[in-house]
């Protein structure tokens, strides 16, 4: 059964399971979420509209959906759902399919464009943005006041100190661009997904580093669901085995040095 099809069809009203004592940690236990970063691929999207459907949250927003939002306005998915998406370029909203809700502001800015309206959201969701955001700590902040209370927060991104993440943050952005065009080769800027400068700002998985940063963003709650392994190796025999073994057995030991992606989920208090 599929996560859509498990949590809208719990037997209860989308507001008594949210009434229900629900938490982050609830949620992401019955998920039973696998070690490998292809689970978190595979069911980002549908992991969204648990969130929404447990939680009872119905005004969305994407974070730097740009041209490429995880859900089109046609989706019968979003029924009863009303979702905006979001980004800091005007010119990558006008990529943005017809018929979404657009909102012009910088995530990590000072909330002073008039797209921005604190107070406006139960869900925001973000998929491999938050590594390209100068200024993380103020995002979080930035998300807690655009959630209405009770609101849910969920963002996946890269990690380090992956090798392979570790290099792209350490080289030069132009040879770290070539390298990405020669592994992905249909993959070229100024078409439908451009590569970004990555900063990796506060891209970790340490519970210990990041739960206080949360804290003092004003979250009530806060979930790290890490992952391991990547796609990087997969044209290339036996590296990619060694690589799978080697992040088999970090899983295993729980060796978040070494975690590749991450989903972070946070809940504002009610």
């Amino acid at each position: 059964m599929s996560l859509t099809a498990e949590y809208g069809a719990l037997g209860l009203p989308v507001e008594a399971r949210a009434r229900a004592g629900a938490s982050l940690e609830t949620f992401f236990r019955e998920l039973q979420p696998d070690w490998h970063s292809q689970w978190a691929w595979d069911n980002y999207e549908n992991a969204v509209l648990a969130l929404a459907r447990r939680f009872g949250l119905k005004e969305l927003c994407e974070i730097g959906g740009g041209r490429d939002p995880g859900f089109l306005p046609s989706n019968p998915a979003l029924r009863g759902l009303s979702l905006t998406v979001n980004d800091i370029d005007q010119l990558e909203l006008d990529f943005a399919p017809q018929g979404l809700k657009k909102a012009r502001f910088d995530i990590a800015g000072d909330l002073s464009e008039p797209d921005a309206r604190p107070g406006s959201y139960d869900l925001m969701f973000s998929r491999m943005v938050f590594e390209h955001v100068d200024g993380v700590e103020q995002a979080w902040r930035n998300i807690h006041a655009l959630l209405r209370p009770g609101g849910v927060a969920l963002c996946f991104f890269p990690t380090l100190y992956a090798p392979v993440f570790t290099l792209n943050h350490m080289i030069p952005e132009r040879l770290s661009r070539r390298i990405v065009h020669a592994l992905f080769p249909n993959r070229r800027d100024g078409g439908g997904d451009p590569k970004f400068p990555a900063l990796y700002d506060w891209c970790v998985t340490s519970e210990a580093r990041v739960k206080p940063m949360l804290a003092a963003a004003g979250f009530a709650e806060a979930h790290i669901q890490p992952f391991w392994g990547h796609g990087y190796f997969d044209r290339m025999p036996g590296l990619k085995q060694a690589d799978h073994a080697f992040n088999r057995l970090a899983a295993r030991l729980d060796w978040r040095l070494m975690t590749t992606y991450a989903f972070v989920a946070v809940r504002k208090a009610g």
